[in-house]
C-alpha cells in the first residue's frame, strides 16, 4: 500500500510552529515511505477564514520547502461533492434530518446538566417521520448506539471510545452547508489518505470520523495524533512563547532547514543526533517513534540550531539570505561575489541572517559615524601614526588580498614593537565603524582597496581632530 498523508490547515488563524510541525511530520512520513503528500485548505468556516491566513499557509509551506505532491485543494470548491455524499447517507438511512429548534436544544442541555448528565443530543429526531413546516433542518449522522470504536493510534497506542458516549453529530447545517468533521471524512476518502497525522486536539473527532467512513464503506486510515507544543513555562504555546506566523521566522533570519530541524526534534529523536539535514530527517523519521508527551518550545535551542545550519549551508543560499536581510534594512546589495564573500566570512559569527545583515552593512553602505566606545578606545592620537603607516603600506601594494594586507599589518606592528591587535583594532574601527568584524585582513580585502584607503584616511582625520 502506498502511503498518502495530508496537511489540512484551517485558515482561521496564521500558520504557526505547531501547525508547521504537523505538516513536517506528515511530509517526512510520506517522503520516508516513498508516498504522496497532499495539501488541503479546510476553509469551510467562511466567517473566520481569511485570505491573509491562506497566503501565510501557501507562502510558509513554499519557504519551508514542504512541497505537496497534490493540492492545494480547497473545501469550499468541493461543496457539490459533499452534498452528493450527504444525499447518499440520507438515502441509506445513515443520516437523518433534525428539526429541533435552538430553544429545544438549549432546554435539553439544561435538563441534562441539572441531572448531572453529559450534555448531548438525545436522538429525538432519529426516527421522526413528520416534516414541520417553515423549519430548515440540519442533517445528523446516525451514530451506532452500542459497541465501541477502537483507535490504534500510532503515537498514543490503543484508545477506546464507547459509541453510547457519542451523540449524533451535525454533518450539514440548516443552510445546507456541510460541517468540518463531515468534509474531512469525504476528503480523506476521496483523496485516498492512508495516514492521518494531526494534533492530538483532534483525537476526540476520530471515532466519529471512523464511524462515518464505515457507513460509507470506505477504508479506515491509520491515525497518529501529535502532542501539542508547550511554552518553556509549561503553559499552552502563545505569542509570547513564539506562536507567531511562520513567516516571521523568515523575517527574523532563520533558515528553513534549521526551523524544520528544530521542530522535528520536538517529540522525536534519532540517537543523540541534534543537527539533521533534510535528507537525514527523511531517512530516519518514522511517525511511530514520536513521543506522546508534550514538548516544550525553547527559543535559545532554535537559535543555536540556526547557527549550526548557518555554518553548514551552501554559500549561495547564505548570500541570497544576506541580500534579503540587507534589503529589509534598506541597503541595496547586488554584488554577488561580495555577498558570497561576506556571508562566508560572517557565517560563524552570526546566529541569524538578520544578525548577519546588521553586522555586514558597512561592506555595502558607508556608515554615518563610529561606534562611540570603539572610537574613544581605538581612534586616539596614538593611533594616528599607525593608521598613516597602514595607509602608506596599503597604497603601495601590488595586489589587494588578505595575505598582502596581513603582511602590511605585521610590518607596521613589528616596526612599532606592538602586538598585532594594537594595530588591527584601530584599522577595524576605521573600516567597519565598530570593534567587531571578521578577521581584519579578510574584511579589508572584501571591502576593496579604494573604500579601505578612503576609510583609513577618514579615521586619520577623525583621530587627529579628537
Amino acid at each position: 500500500m502506498s502511503v498518502v498523508t495530508r496537511f489540512a490547515p484551517s485558515p482561521t488563524g496564521l500558520l504557526h510552529i505547531g501547525g508547521v510541525r504537523t505538516a513536517l511530520f506528515s511530509w517526512l512520513y510520506a517522503r520516508h515511505c516513498g508516498g504522496k503528500f497532499i495539501l488541503r485548505v479546510e476553509d469551510t468556516d467562511r466567517e473566520r477564514s481569511t485570505d491573509e491566513a491562506v497566503r501565510v499557509i501557501l507562502e510558509g509551506m513554499q519557504w519551508l520547502g514542504l512541497t505537496a505532491d497534490e493540492g492545494p485543494y480547497y473545501q469550499t470548491q468541493r461543496f457539490e461533492r459533499y452534498r452528493a455524499v450527504l444525499a447518499q447517507l440520507l438515502s441509506a438511512g445513515a443520516a437523518y434530518r433534525c428539526y429541533c429548534s435552538r430553544e429545544e436544544l438549549d432546554a435539553m442541555r439544561q435538563r441534562q446538566l441539572a441531572a448531572k448528565q453529559k450534555p448531548r443530543y438525545d436522538g429525538r429526531c432519529r426516527d421522526r417521520t413528520d416534516v414541520p413546516r417553515g423549519v430548515d433542518p440540519v442533517v445528523r449522522f446516525r451514530n451506532p448506539l452500542d459497541g465501541e470504536v477502537v483507535v490504534e493510534d500510532q503515537i498514543h497506542g490503543r484508545v477506546v471510545f464507547q459509541n453510547g458516549e457519542l451523540d449524533d453529530l451535525i454533518i450539514a447545517r440548516s443552510d445546507g452547508n456541510p460541517t468540518y468533521n463531515f468534509c474531512v471524512v469525504v476528503d480523506d476518502m476521496d483523496m485516498g489518505v492512508t495516514h492521518v497525522i494531526r494534533g492530538d486536539d483532534h483525537l476526540n473527532n476520530t471515532p466519529r470520523q471512523m464511524n462515518m467512513l464505515r457507513a460509507l464503506a470506505a477504508p479506515i486510515p491509520a491515525y497518529a495524533h501529535v502532542p501539542m507544543i508547550l511554552g518553556a513555562d509549561g503553559a499552552k504555546l502563545s505569542k509570547r512563547h513564539g506562536a507567531v506566523s511562520v513567516l516571521q521566522y523568515q523575517e527574523e533570519g532563520y533558515l528553513p532547514d534549521a526551523l524544520l530541524n528544530y521542530l522535528v526534534r520536538l517529540g522525536w529523536s534519532h540517537g543523540d543526533q541534534e543537527v539533521f539535514t533534510r535528507a537525514e530527517m527523511i531517512a530516519a523519521f518514522d511517525i511511530k517513534d514520536v513521543n506522546k508527551a508534550a514538548a516544550a518550545f525553547d527559543p535559545e535551542k532554535l537559535t543555536w540550531l540556526n547557527q549550526q545550519h548557518l555554518m553548514r549551508a551552501p554559500v549561495t543560499q547564505l548570500a541570497a539570505g544576506l541580500r534579503e536581510g540587507l534589503a529589509r534594512l534598506e541597503v541595496q546589495a547586488d554584488d554577488l561575489p561580495l555577498l558570497e564573500g561576506v556571508a562566508n566570512a560572517q557565517r560563524e559569527r552570526a546566529r541569524t541572517l538578520r544578525e548577519m545583515a546588521q553586522n555586514s552593512r558597512f561592506f555595502f553602505q558607508d556608515f554615518a559615524q563610529y561606534e562611540d566606545k570603539a572610537a574613544r578606545k581605538h581612534l586616539t592620537a596614538e593611533a594616528v601614526p599607525l593608521l598613516r603607516a597602514l595607509h602608506e603600506g596599503f597604497s603601495a601594494l601590488a595586489e589587494w588580498n588578505a595575505g598582502a594586507i596581513h603582511n602590511v599589518l605585521d610590518a607596521v606592528a613589528g616596526r612599532n614593537d606592538l602586538p598585532l591587535g594594537k594595530v588591527a583594532q584601530p584599522l577595524r574601527v576605521a573600516i567597519s565603524g565598530t570593534a567587531v568584524s571578521p578577521p581584519i585582513d579578510l574584511t579589508a580585502a572584501l571591502l576593496g582597496r579604494t573604500k579601505s584607503l578612503a576609510r583609513v584616511q577618514r579615521a586619520i582625520d577623525f583621530a587627529a581632530a579628537n
